[in-house]
């Protein structure tokens, strides 16, 4: 049985439950094979770079090779992922396009301070600033209809839910890896001799900024390691409804 078409599924909360039921039927390969010939263009991939980014950079390549990939610099990323950005990007001939916050790392700091030592609102203020507002704008120059992401529910309870597509502020956005768990994950980069990031193997589970990532101690959840157990998410993958007012 044909899936729903996305212009369906836009419209009616029950075609786009079909669709997702029929996308969990499905390979993430296949899966992003369907999003590039039935979601709208332009398709863009943003990646962190994390822990295991590079599964989901390998599988869309496969697909499309120029896809544009969106990293989100946001100053203050560890050495180590500078250099696996570059590692990567030459290994999979990948279309990086680097986006930064609109105010350096030194003037933020002297207008605002810490605001990663703020708590949670500071938290969300920095957020805002140097994530989501440049990721916005990626998204909005590069023309993207179609997000691809590889979150995973197994990743926290915050991304249990995820479904294989949904909306975004106003355009789709496709988790092809959204049922994987780290089993998969590690089979994947074994069969396709990819590397972990370096920091992996000190302990970092998660993989953010240097001043809100910590490695993963007895006693601790996962959860724990980012954002000082204040928060998991970075804003990047939640509803942007008011976040451009950031500053």
């Amino acid at each position: 049985m044909s899936p729903p078409d996305p212009i369906t599924a836009a419209e009616s909360p029950r075609a786009l439950a079909a669709l997702n039921a029929w996308l969990g039927e499905r390979s993430a390969s296949e899966r992003v094979a369907w999003g590039l010939a039935n979601l709208a263009g332009g398709h863009a991939l943003s990646s962190s770079f994390g822990a295991q980014a590079a599964v989901s950079l390998h599988l869309v390549t496969q697909h499309k090779p120029d896809i544009p990939v969106i990293l989100i610099d946001t100053g203050y990323l560890f050495p180590e992922t500078y250099r696996f950005v570059d590692e990567l990007t030459e290994r999979l001939s990948l279309d990086l396009r680097v986006y930064r916050p609109q105010i350096g790392i030194a003037w933020m700091e002297a207008r605002m301070g810490r605001l990663w030592e703020q708590g949670q609102d500071g938290l969300e203020r920095y957020n805002r600033l140097r994530k989501v507002e440049p990721m916005q704008r990626a998204l909005r120059e590069l023309g993207a209809r179609t997000w691809i992401s590889g979150l995973r529910r197994s990743q926290s309870r915050s991304r249990a839910g995820i479904d294989f597509l949904q909306l975004h502020d106003g355009r789709w956005k496709l988790h092809p890896l959204a049922d994987w768990s780290d089993r998969d994950v590690w089979n994947y980069l074994q069969a396709n001799e990819l590397p972990y990031h370096p920091l992996w193997h000190q302990g970092y589970v998660s993989i953010g900024d240097v001043h809100t990532t910590r490695p993963l101690e007895a006693g601790m959840t996962e959860e724990e390691t980012r954002f000082f157990g204040l928060k998991r998410e970075c804003g990047l993958h939640e509803s942007w409804e008011g976040a451009g007012q950031a500053a």
